[in-house]
């Protein structure tokens, strides 16, 4: 396998040196970055860290640092499902109740109906934000996937994209009877210990090892303050509890470059298995916020004519980013605590991908000078689905937006409640700017061919209800 390379060497000093420049200026407590690129003899695999694990404790943050990396678990899981795809016991569009034949969801149609494939495109449509603790017990996912009866079906199966943290919970369900054991064991045998990763878990416990990051929010001035709580429940690991390293990160991402090789020459991943993951599966209705297709499990982008895959994710208090651009064997891993971490993520990542790659990552959207004048009148209403409530209403001659955070995650959040005026692109596309931000935020209306009205706001499609 060859790579083109623009600079023969990664200069680590610099990348320190910018980590710490960038970290410092968006008030980031602490953060590891990690640089990978396969070469011919040998990878080059650049770390650099900053600032502190808590600044409770002041514990400062190292290289081989632990943080959650949230939701870029979702495409570990999806590489576990690959990997049970390739040994014959899945199919990606079989029905999911072939497996969980005592699977029940609020629409009989979808029970009967859905795939594995859904799930790991968010083409569901099940209510995807329900966090609900069923325990610490190694049946956590199979309580939680029994609550799902309960959880309401925001789309027709298949007929948008909307983020959905419940469906990949249920596809850790379908590994954990496909595997005989928990989701958690079933990713130390399949990936974490064939990639010979030294600092990832799935539990608290096997964090608290090695030297942890804390997650901070942000209070009233902006300031990072640590999280009053360190992670998420158990029963939502498959969509977002892995926590690791940057070096082992990557070590992941190595997986997929290589279409399907560890380090040592084992093949855990079929070449078409990982070509299928990368290829598009679905679009989005929103092309602004993340990227502008998704695969399995995979965020699709197009920066620059170029396709690089990736994710984020964001827990409490904690976020991170993965870019990969395949066509270079490049991987750049971003793990943070806290701060105005969009921020740090949008100015490191345009630094590193035009030195390394001689990308441009495209400009973040913003509004004109002068906003066009558009009618906004069917946009006003309550859009509402598990744990987030918008209100959109207009006020002294904007448009605004009420954000509201409602069920479990309302108490762990310093305010649930957020007022946003949106400027209009066009008169469907909005965005917004939150007061500690410095990129604008983009919110989509549009309908279902159905008639359906719904707001896309964070990557999810929120059903207008009155």
């Amino acid at each position: 396998m060859e790579f083109v390379t623009l600079n023969p060497v990664i200069d680590e000093s610099h990348w320190q040196l910018r980590l710490t420049d960038l970290a410092t200026r968006h008030r980031v407590p602490g953060a590891t970055l990690g640089i990978l690129r396969l070469g011919e003899n040998a990878d080059e695999v650049v770390l650099a860290h900053h600032g502190v694990l808590n600044s409770a404790t002041r514990v400062e943050v190292t290289d081989d640092s632990v943080f959650q990396i949230g939701s870029i678990t979702k495409v570990w899981t999806a590489t576990a499902v690959m990997r049970l795809v390739d040994e014959d016991l899945l199919d990606l569009d079989s029905p999911v109740a072939e497996i969980l034949p005592g699977l029940k969801l609020a629409d009989p149609f979808v029970t009967r109906k859905l795939t594995m494939r859904h799930l790991l495109t968010h083409t569901s449509g099940i209510d995807g934000d329900v966090f609900t603790d069923t325990g610490r017990g190694d049946d956590c996912l199979e309580r939680y996937v029994a609550g799902l009866a309960t959880a309401a079906q925001n789309h027709p199966l298949g007929a948008t994209f909307s983020y959905c943290n419940s469906g990949f919970c249920l596809a850790g369900r379908v590994i954990e009877k496909v595997t005989g054991t928990t989701w958690d064991n079933a990713l130390h045998d399949r990936l974490f210990t064939p990639l010979g990763l030294t600092h990832t878990g799935t539990l608290p416990e096997e964090a608290l090892r090695f030297r942890v990051a804390m997650g901070h929010l942000l209070d009233e001035t902006g300031t990072p303050r640590p999280a009053p709580v360190w992670g998420l429940p158990r029963s939502v690991g498959p969509a977002g509890l892995i926590n690791s390293t940057a070096a082992d990160v990557l070590a992941f991402a190595r997986l997929h470059l290589t279409g399907g090789l560890a380090a040592d020459g084992t093949r855990l991943l079929s070449m078409e298995a990982t070509t299928e993951m990368a290829r598009e599966q679905t679009t989005l209705p929103d092309v602004h916020v993340l990227g502008d297709s998704w695969g399995l499990g995979w965020i699709r982008f197009a920066w620059d004519g170029r396709r690089v895959l990736g994710h984020d994710g964001g827990t409490i208090g904690q976020n991170s980013y993965l870019r990969m651009l395949p066509d270079q064997g490049l991987a750049v891993v971003l793990l943070t605590n806290g701060g105005n971490v969009g921020d740090l993520y949008s100015d490191l990542y345009r630094e590193i991908f035009a030195d390394l790659a001689d990308i441009t990552v495209p400009a973040q959207l913003a509004p004109a000078d002068v906003p066009p004048d558009v009618d906004t009148r069917h946009h006003i209403g309550t859009y509402e689905r598990s744990a987030t409530r918008i209100e959109i209403f207009e006020e002294d001659g904007d448009l605004r937006m009420r954000h509201v955070i409602t069920g479990p995650m309302a108490d762990l959040t310093p305010q649930p409640v957020h007022e946003y005026t949106l400027v209009p692109i066009t008169d469907s596309l909005f965005v917004f700017r939150a007061p500690t931000a410095g990129q604008w935020t983009p919110v989509t209306f549009y309908s279902l061919p159905g008639g359906e009205r719904y707001v896309h706001h964070g990557a999810r499609a929120t059903p207008k209800i009155s």
